[in-house]
């Protein structure tokens, strides 16, 4: 019995992975039609967030399975709970990407007011620290779910830097205003992703140690 249980948790991390990758694409390549200004591509990932959707109900239903069908001891409730919360997380990463792609589209008809390096940036920060929680999970490594929260300040002090740009520019020519308030909601949607991968990681923690961080 033990060994089964065992394997259906390999399988959860495998499950896990996937839907990582799955995230992390969504998000590469809703940024790239930002910046290609791609509005077909910005559709696709828009439809593929039901992908995603799919691939959280495979997991939430084979940590339900792992909990009516066996009897898991403290430490493999600890790990079956946290990846119930850290798929909601994920899901909602997946949303914002989604978000993301609909910015792209109703921006597409006009040139951008400024370089979206800063964008971009941010958009592989908040892949890297999803990345590297979900990793932290499979392999049960709380130095690595630290490194995860501590990185977040990096995503935030990239927002802070765009925010304040982009204001600057509205006040110099106030016709800016609206594509202006546009690219600070996507801005916005990135900061949020790096809000859940902490949360993914936090619930990492809570897994091996049995508590949240501080």
């Amino acid at each position: 019995m033990r060994n089964r249980f065992d394997r259906q948790l390999v399988q959860l991390n495998d499950e896990m992975i996937e839907m990582g990758s799955m995230i992390e694409k969504a998000i590469q390549q809703a940024i790239t039609a930002l910046i290609k200004q791609d509005t077909d591509a910005a559709r696709k990932i828009i439809e593929y967030d039901e992908d995603i959707d799919q691939q959280e109900k495979i997991i939430e239903n084979l940590c339900l399975k792992l909990l009516l069908q066996q009897q898991p001891v403290a430490r493999d409730l600890r790990v079956i709970s946290s990846a119930l919360k850290m798929v909601t997380d994920m899901e909602r990463i997946g949303d914002h990407a989604s978000d993301i792609s609909e910015m792209a589209i109703l921006m597409a008809d006009r040139p951008y007011i400024k370089k979206l390096e800063h964008i971009q940036e941010m958009a592989k920060e908040a892949s890297v620290m999803l990345v590297n929680s979900i990793e932290a999970f499979v392999n049960k490594d709380v130095k690595q779910a630290h490194e995860v929260i501590v990185k977040d300040d990096v995503v935030d002090n990239l927002f802070e830097t765009i925010k304040n740009e982009l204001i600057a520019m509205i006040h110099k020519n106030p016709d800016v205003g609206d594509q202006a308030m546009d690219l600070l909601m996507v801005a916005k949607y990135l900061e949020r992703i790096g809000d859940h991968a902490c949360n993914i990681a936090d619930w990492v923690i809570f897994s091996i140690t049995g508590s949240h961080e501080d």
